[in-house]
């Protein structure tokens, strides 16, 4: 009877008793690799979500994109690129100095705010997630003001910033409005659009 009830608990009980841990294990090594998160850019609803592997949304913000419709082309065409992209490296920019335009302040001291999370972006090496000067551009949030970046506010940057890592996974989707601007090859679109905000 002894046996028996060894036998039961070896062919039983310790199989499963090691699944559990092979489990424990693997959900451990997943949620700890350095691209098990992945952020989604919609350009529609100027939004970046933050998801787990599993799909879970895990942190919600608002942004700001670039001023033009479609996607990036060239350099100074204020237009966020669209696509999978990685995160190439993570910067301290706090020190970094831009001067904006129409402002007639010069160069400002930490205008990309406190982190520049470059994106690996090819033949556009310029283009990142960032903060804002001092909190002073939050107005903008949510609005197209930036030159092609994902601009957001200081604290959501800080927060972000500790959720990811190298190569994590950056998906930016195009709007209804930049799809129209993409598959129009005389830039009508684009011309008629650029007419309306540019009227005295």
């Amino acid at each position: 009877m002894k046996l028996k009830r060894i036998l039961i608990f070896v062919i039983f009980v310790i199989p499963y008793l090691m699944l559990g841990y092979g489990y424990y294990i693997h959900k451990n090594e997943i949620e700890n690799i350095d691209n098990s998160k992945i952020i989604i850019i919609n350009k529609d609803d100027f939004s970046l979500k933050l998801y787990s592997y599993k799909g879970e949304l895990l942190k919600n913000y608002d942004i700001t994109i670039g001023k033009n419709f479609g996607n990036k082309m060239e350099e100074g065409d204020k237009k966020t690129p669209e696509g999978v992209f990685n995160i190439l490296s993570i910067e301290n920019s706090s020190n970094w100095e831009f001067d904006f335009e129409d402002d007639n302040t010069g160069p400002i001291k930490g205008a990309y705010g406190p982190w520049f999370l470059r994106l690996n972006i090819p033949e556009h090496k310029g283009i990142g997630i960032h903060g804002t000067h001092n909190n002073n551009n939050n107005n903008t949030i949510g609005k197209k003001d930036s030159k092609g970046c994902i601009r957001m506010r200081n604290n959501d940057l800080l927060e972000l910033k500790e959720e990811v890592t190298l190569n994590t996974t950056v998906v930016i989707l195009p709007s209804s409005y930049d799809l129209l601007i993409n598959n129009d090859t005389t830039n009508v679109i684009e011309k008629m659009y650029l007419k309306t905000i540019n009227k005295p």
